[in-house]
């Protein structure tokens, strides 16, 4: 069993875990918001994220500035930030596009909660998928004979602890969203 190998791959499923939860929102204005927004640019011929097209920045607790690299395409962004649905109200002022978001309230405060939890329990599922793979290779290299029985349950240790590792993680990075989602 390869230990490395294992927390490679569970760490890239808390990585992309971690780039999700980014886009929820919370009570302040945070880029994972829009940056991975798409736009399609340049007469339809390229479709490209909003981070890729310029600088996000962060004048206010409630407000997001954008600022393209090609002024050309400054309507194209703008529609795609309103084709979003996110709620925002969005303004062209000159060469950048400011983003004011509302107030959270309540109730959309908790529906944001609910899909963390959503989030971070398929990412839970994601990590116990990459051990039950590795832990039915234990299997078959065991019926194989290929491991004995003491080290056969020796990795397996190991690979429930590298596990509960990144389970741990998950639970940690999502409690921390919760908070800032819940403006604790």
């Amino acid at each position: 069993m390869d230990a490395e190998a294992i927390r490679m791959r569970m760490a890239a499923t808390v990585d992309v875990f971690h780039r999700d939860i980014a886009s929820i929102r919370t009570g302040r204005a945070n880029p994972g918001l829009i940056e991975n927004i798409e736009v399609t640019v340049y007469n339809g011929q390229q479709k490209m994220t909003l981070n890729q097209l310029g600088t996000i920045s962060i004048p206010e607790a409630r407000q997001l500035v954008f600022q393209p690299w090609d002024i050309s395409i400054i309507r194209e962004i703008k529609n795609s930030l309103q084709g979003a649905n996110l709620g925002f109200t969005i303004a062209i002022e000159g060469n950048i596009i400011r983003i004011k978001l509302p107030p959270l309230t309540s109730e959309q405060r908790q529906e944001y909660v609910r899909l963390l939890h959503q989030k971070a329990e398929e990412a839970r599922v994601r990590v116990r998928d990459i051990r039950g793979e590795y832990r039915y290779e234990l299997q078959d290299q065991k019926r194989r004979d290929e491991l004995s029985e003491d080290e056969f349950h020796r990795q397996e240790d190991e690979l429930q602890k590298i596990t509960d590792e990144f389970v741990e993680l998950v639970d940690k990075l999502a409690a921390e969203k919760e908070k800032e989602i819940l403006g604790n």
